[in-house]
Order: structure tokens, then C-alpha cells, then sequence
């Protein structure tokens, strides 16, 4: 399981540079659900230690703008008003030549989402988001167990 602080810097510094204004804290944040659900889809366990919660906006917790923001040296985290006028957190690396600690495995189902979700727009990527097994065979307000849930999804798709 890597350190959630390699997985941020991991995606800051792989996602598109012409996209990179989308890195805000709730398209982080599901980048790395879809990171830890894509490394469970390949019996790898979780990329993250992070116990995932189902609330109104899907699978969310704090723990990434949590993690970003012990790491001033390393991350910036800013609010920006996006196009409707509310305020929204970005995260943007500070130091570029940290070297996030990832193994291959890690890396690969990383690689995957961010290719994935850097082709869509906010909604289609929430649809993504909103299609995973854990998400659309779980009730709000729970925790979801994504290796469990790979589990099911894997003798439900082997049927």
C-alpha cells in the first residue's frame, strides 16, 4: 500500500499539462477511489489506505486535502472559484522534483485512471465515478469494502 502523499504527487505529475487546472480536491480525491477499486479489479488490494465513505457525492473522505495540506513544501492547495462562483480546493505541486514512491503495480492502475478520466468532462466523469460496483451496490452513508466488492464484481462479471 503506498503513501497517500506518493499518490497525489503521482497524479499531479502524470495528469495532462493542458488539464491540469481540473485537479481540484473532489476530482483528486476520486481519482484515487477509482485507483484503489481499478487496483482491487486486478487482486492487487488497495493502492491507498484509505477507508472509503458513500455520502451524497459518492465515495468521499478528507484524507487527500487532509494529507496535501501537511505537505506545504511538497503540494499548493488554493481555493478558486470555478465557473458558477463557489470555491473550490486546487491542488498543484510545489516542488517538482519530488519523487512519489509507487510500484509498478501502483503506478499501473494510477496510469489507467488518469488516462480514463482526463478524456471527461465534470459530469461524465461522476457518471464513471457513480457506475462502480461498490457505489451502485451500496447504500449512502456506509463505508465500502473495495476489496470485498472486486470479489462480487468478479464472480457476478465470471457468471
Amino acid at each position: 500500500m503506498a503513501n497517500l502523499k506518493d499518490i497525489i504527487a503521482y497524479i499531479l505529475q502524470n495528469y495532462p499539462s493542458n488539464m491540469k487546472h481540473e485537479l481540484s480536491n473532489a476530482r483528486v480525491t476520486k481519482m484515487v477511489y477509482l485507483a484503489d477499486w481499478r487496483n482491487c479489479l486486478r487482486s492487487k488490494g488497495q493502492v491507498s489506505d484509505i477507508k472509503w465513505y458513500f455520502d451524497n457525492f459518492g465515495p468521499f473522505v478528507w484524507d487527500v486535502k487532509t494529507k496535501a495540506e501537511e505537505f506545504p513544501e511538497i503540494f499548493e492547495v488554493r481555493s478558486e472559484k470555478n465557473m458558477y462562483g463557489s470555491l473550490k480546493t486546487i491542488f498543484r505541486m510545489k516542488d517538482d522534483s519530488f519523487k512519489p514512491k509507487l510500484t509498478n503495480s501502483e503506478k499501473k492502475s494510477i496510469d489507467h485512471i488518469i488516462d480514463v478520466s482526463s478524456k471527461k468532462y465534470w459530469d461524465d466523469f461522476i457518471k464513471l465515478v457513480y457506475s462502480t460496483h461498490p457505489v451502485a451496490s451500496s447504500d449512502r452513508y456506509s463505508y465500502l469494502d473495495l476489496e470485498k466488492n472486486a470479489k462480487e464484481y468478479r464472480k457476478l462479471r465470471d457468471a
